[in-house]
This record gives structure tokens, C-alpha cells and sequence, in this order.
């Protein structure tokens, strides 16, 4: 039986709960998080795993988390247990290569994965990330505007403009 480990710890965005198996993180639910929810990936992705309370295993997962909503780190170098579909994992991979501070459009998504008519089916792949943050899908945006987010509009402008205001500020600390 597959043991998973859940944290939950205060955020400057809120509450939030990760959960990590032997592989890595699995699942980092946001606040106010539109109803995928913990319960509905167990019972997608392990529904015979036993949840154990556990901050020491998600320790560096949390560090990294908070820092990056602290304005501190640009990255995350963590393992990483992503369960989906195949096309989902792809999607995912490709998120990971959108530069801190930058966006992208679903249609630009889609192409960079070789499949320039699937603009729908990346915007599900990217409703779908279950390490919001790490996997960076906030960074992803419909061509005419923001579109949605799991944690809500407000938080998707919030972490742009965090990332925005962060890559300004080292470029020019790199010009000085």
C-alpha cells in the first residue's frame, strides 16, 4: 500500500496543503481552490494510498513554496510526481520550460507540444495541474486576456505581478 504525506502550512495566499509520495510532490491544493480538491485526486490517483500527517517529508517543498511566494526564488528544484493523462504530463513539462516573469497563451502551449489544434484540450491539461506553483499554469493565458485559474482570478494577477515586478527589478540590478 502506498503511503502519502500531507502538509498543511500558512501562505502569504493563504492556506495551503501539499502531499508527497516516495517519487516526490504530488498535489499542492491553493486556497479557495475550485473544487478538484485532495479528496478528488486520492480518489483519482491513489485511492488506495494511506494519508499520513507529515510536515518533515514536504519540509523542502514548503521552503521553496514559501519563498517563491516571498518574492525570493524564481524556480523550484524538486521532485515531482505528476499523475495524469499522457498529453497532460506533456503539457505539464511544457509549462515548466515558460520562463519566471513570462506568460504564455494556450495556442502557444499547443504548438510548442506539437499539436497546434489542441488549445481546448491544454487549457484542461492546465485546469488539471495538481501542483499549481511548482507547475507553473498561471503563466498560461487565453490570447484575448487572463482566463481562469484554480485559486481564482485575483491570486493568477497576484503571482503575474509578483513574477513581473521580481524579473523587472533583477534586470535592473543587472543594468546598475
Amino acid at each position: 500500500m502506498e503511503t502519502v504525506h500531507l502538509a498543511e502550512f500558512e501562505s502569504p495566499i493563504g492556506p495551503l496543503r501539499i502531499l508527497s509520495t516516495s517519487c516526490g510532490i504530488a498535489y499542492l491544493e491553493l486556497p479557495h481552490a475550485n473544487g478538484r480538491g485532495l479528496a478528488g485526486w486520492l480518489s483519482r490517483h491513489a485511492p488506495e494510498a494511506k494519508t499520513v500527517e507529515a510536515f518533515a517529508p514536504n519540509r523542502a517543498a514548503i521552503a521553496q513554496v514559501l519563498e517563491y511566494l516571498e518574492g525570493k526564488r524564481t524556480d523550484f528544484a524538486l521532485p515531482l510526481d505528476l499523475r495524469g493523462t499522457p498529453f497532460q504530463r506533456e503539457v505539464w513539462r511544457e509549462l515548466l520550460c515558460i520562463p519566471y516573469g513570462e506568460t504564455r497563451s494556450y495556442h502557444e502551449v499547443a504548438r510548442a507540444i506539437g499539436e497546434p489544434l489542441a488549445s481546448r484540450a491544454v487549457g484542461g491539461a492546465n485546469g488539471a495541474n495538481p501542483v499549481a506553483l511548482i507547475v507553473p499554469c498561471h503563466r498560461v493565458v487565453a490570447s484575448d486576456g487572463l482566463a481562469g485559474y484554480a485559486g481564482g482570478l485575483v491570486l493568477k494577477r497576484r503571482l503575474l505581478a509578483l513574477e513581473r515586478n521580481r524579473a523587472a527589478a533583477s534586470k535592473q540590478g543587472r543594468l546598475l
